[in-house]
């Protein structure tokens, strides 16, 4: 599939976006929540507020253990010399920092460990009403004076266009191994956006994670400047700020971006991002060929059920 023509079956694609010649806000088409109160830790009321603002702010997810080991291990990725070479780990467009390492749970037993407890995999599994897999995991570092910003996205866009995901029935957990401040660049969604798909114009270039990674406004992937602000003065926008172990559950379309770090205070997350074993990756919408597996996993390997918190070693 080129570049410079639509995916084969655009005319039947339910979110068409980059091969559009406007950006034309599209009506969600598919549930939210897949799931049901009695399937997960989540009850009525809950996976209710889940449903009408596509997040769920959660108090200390992790334990004091458990983000210690984390600490550890994300101050072991930027002292690892041998991570320079690989491809998984970016580094801030304008200095020698660390921006994103991926991949962190084939890295790290620990971080491995963590991503199958079943107070993470548990909520997805009911959310999405389903044994779910690992797309991507990461770690954002976000370092004093200077980590650099995230723009106005929503990340099915991403998913739906470059990693042909064909249904937005994907969730991240963006969990604090920092203290998240108002002023070190915490996350910032727009409350209701997850029922609103915003696509993007411009056309996928090749290998176009390589700039896409660095937080450049390029056209393709960048939502639309109308449409967030049309949602973001019809819904607000909500800006999450924790303790270390604190997290920040939120459905896969929801427009989020988060502003540079200025402050002398470092700000660090995990990100794992979990998808139905039923929302396989198929050909990408948009984009000439799919991206590399640490973005975008194909091996479908569902998270085994272990009854039991991550040990957190």
């Amino acid at each position: 599939m080129s570049s410079s023509s639509p995916a084969p079956d655009a005319l039947h694609d339910p979110y068409p976006t980059r091969y559009v010649t406007e950006s034309v806000p599209v009506d969600r088409s598919h549930p939210v929540v897949w799931g049901a109160p009695g399937d997960g830790p989540l009850d009525a009321e809950r996976l209710a507020a889940y449903d009408r603002d596509g997040f769920l702010a959660l108090d200390s997810l992790l334990t004091a253990d458990q983000v210690g080991a984390c600490q550890e291990e994300i101050g072991r990725f930027a002292r690892d010399e041998s991570l320079r070479t690989d491809e998984r780990l970016v580094m801030e467009p304008e200095s020698d920092g660390i921006r994103s390492v991926f991949e962190v749970h084939e890295l790290s037993e620990v971080f491995a460990a963590v991503i199958r407890s079943e107070p993470l995999a548990g909520l997805a599994r009911q959310v999405l009403g389903s044994e779910v897999y690992v797309h991507q995991s990461r770690v954002n570092y976000k370092a004093p004076f200077g980590g650099s910003r995230f723009g106005w996205h929503s990340d099915f866009e991403t998913w739906h266009s470059e990693d042909g995901m064909p249904a937005p029935r994907a969730l991240s957990l963006s969990v604090a191994l920092t203290e998240n401040l108002p002023f070190n660049g915490p996350l910032m969604i727009v409350p209701g956006s997850h029922r609103t798909f915003v696509p993007s114009v411009g056309r996928t270039p090749e290998n176009y994670h390589k700039l896409s990674l660095l937080g450049k406004d390029l056209p393709a992937g960048s939502a639309d400047r109308a449409g967030v602000t049309a949602l973001a003065e019809r819904h607000g926008i909500r800006q999450f700020t924790g303790a270390p172990g604190s997290a920040v559950m939120f459905d896969c379309n929801c427009l989020h971006a988060s502003s540079g770090n200025a402050s002398p205070f470092p700000r660090s997350n995990l990100f794992v991002v979990y998808n139905s074993v039923r929302n396989p990756l198929g050909s990408p919408y948009a984009a000439p060929r799919p991206r590399p597996r640490y973005l975008a996993n194909r091996l479908i390997v569902p998270v085994p059920r272990t009854g039991s918190p991550a040990s957190g070693r």
